[in-house]
């Protein structure tokens, strides 16, 4: 039952209710019926036997009898007979041996030949010719069959109108439920793109939907003003500080220029570089993602042969990656790194896309790749193009990402092992990786076990080098 949706369990009970009340009313009304319909069947053989006798004249010392007695009223048999049981006049039901003992005015049951029925006898006194006996005579078993013919037209009934039930609930619930489904897709294509600034908008409307559908409206309506503000924030904020950042940078340049600084203090005026440099960094990425968030990332689009592009970061990669990435930052921390970085990359695969992007997004993958691998370790990409997709792949043997960390890696300032990573990484080069893909077209997924390392699989729409689709 988990596993059904709302609408057919409000279907499924609504119909289990209704059979449940359809079938106890005409339980109830067939046992009523059975007993109903021989009580009725006893009145008819009463009153018919009884006006019979108005049918019956003398004339002349001769009995004459009204062929309304002939008529079967009401399925009565009317049968008149003479003081010795000779048949004058009537007629009998077809297999009736009329051998039952005459008993004034008493409704009896009586069989024969596997039928039944009820026998009524009215004695009646003529003057001058004597008495006589008027037998009425009824099928109980006529009256059951068409009972029954009844129930058999109930049962054949009844699964249409279950089935009308159903149908007609189902829609009924559909259409109840109908705003909960548009709340659903909203919340989906929100969660899908990320975008706070759609709404439900069910209208005016007075029940707990519609309530519910208004209170969620209102949610979104904060958060998007809440996100708003914090991405003003952060985009003013790195405008601010890229000024003072570059200022210090230049200035610890400048100083480093000298040749009579004290040892002690060049290693500090390095130090403050790194952290400077590190900054500058950082609030870059910072403001290319609070530009994306906003709208204000603007790509442009041109046909880039994509392995050309590859073929030429995997060999700056495979340069940092030999000497330790950041040479000067990685020797500070003694982290010296030596991975080998290997490359199969097929010629002539070209995406349409930003080329300053897609550098970028090369770069943040392999330099992640860097920072995560263990000493003496290995990188592999792979570029190829399969049917109208550019597919690649960034293996690395490095110290990989637990099961509860992979879901976050996405998110920004987000750092599996902060201790590996030191002055190098700010936590958000991956959040631009997604952004870029995604802008492109393109999806990128990552598994990874620890201790064993990570593959990052990734593809582009591929395009055309002439025609450019």
């Amino acid at each position: 039952m988990k596993r059904l949706s709302l609408k057919v369990k409000l279907t499924l009970l609504y119909t289990a209710l209704m059979t449940a009340v359809v079938c106890g009313v005409l339980a109830i009304l067939f046992s009523l019926s059975g007993k109903e319909i021989l009580s009725i069947v006893q009145n008819r053989l009463e009153t018919t036997v009884s006006q019979a006798i108005e049918d019956i004249e003398l004339d002349d010392g001769v009995l004459e009898f009204d062929s309304d007695l002939m008529n079967l009223e009401h399925g009565v048999y009317l049968s008149v007979y003479d003081a010795d049981g000779i048949l004058l006049y009537g007629k009998v039901p077809y297999g009736f041996d009329n051998s039952a003992v005459f008993e004034d005015g008493s409704i009896r049951q009586y069989s024969v030949n596997g039928a039944s029925y009820y026998l009524m006898d009215v004695f009646y006194r003529i003057e001058t010719y004597g008495s006589v006996v008027i037998r009425g005579i009824v099928s109980i078993t006529e009256a059951e069959e068409g009972f029954l013919t009844t129930v058999r037209l109930a049962v054949v009934l009844l699964p249409l109108m279950v089935a009308l039930t159903a149908v007609m609930g189902y829609l009924m619930t559909r259409r109840t439920l109908r705003p909960v489904s548009r709340i659903t897709d909203t919340v989906r294509e929100i969660r899908r793109d990320g975008d706070l600034s759609r709404r439900i908008n069910l209208g005016e409307g007075k029940d707990e939907i519609y309530r519910m559908a208004a209170t969620f409206d209102q949610m979104l309506e904060q958060a998007d003003e809440s996100l708003k503000r914090e991405q003003q924030f952060t985009s003013d904020a790195s405008h601010e500080l890229r000024t003072p950042v570059a200022a210090m940078m230049l200035q610890c340049d400048e100083l480093l220029e000298r040749e009579d600084l004290d040892p002690q203090v060049r290693a500090g005026i390095q130090m403050l570089g790194r952290k400077t440099r590190y900054l500058s960094t950082m609030i870059s990425q910072l403001l290319f993602l609070t530009r994306a968030d906003q709208g204000r990332e603007k790509l442009t689009m041109e046909i880039v042969d994509f392995s050309e592009l590859t073929a030429m970061a995997c060999e700056e990669a495979a340069e940092s990656a030999a000497e330790g990435a950041a040479a000067e930052e990685w020797a500070a921390q003694g982290l010296f790194k030596g991975i080998t970085v290997e490359s199969e990359i097929e010629d002539g695969i070209f995406v349409r896309g930003d080329e300053t992007l897609l550098i970028r997004f090369w770069m943040n993958l392999l330099n992640n790749a860097i920072t995560y691998g263990n000493p003496g370790g290995h990188i592999w990409i792979t570029l190829k193009k399969e049917e109208d997709r550019a597919v690649g792949e960034i293996i690395d043997d490095g110290i990989g990402i637990s099961e509860k960390d992979l879901p976050h890696i996405w998110e920004r300032f987000y750092q599996a092992d902060p201790s590996r990573t030191g002055e190098s990484s700010s936590g958000l080069g991956l959040s631009m990786v997604k952004w870029i893909v995604k802008a492109h077209n393109g999806e990128i997924t990552v598994s990874s076990r620890p201790g064993e390392g990570t593959v990052f699989s990734f593809w582009f729409p591929a395009a055309d080098a002439v025609s450019g689709e």
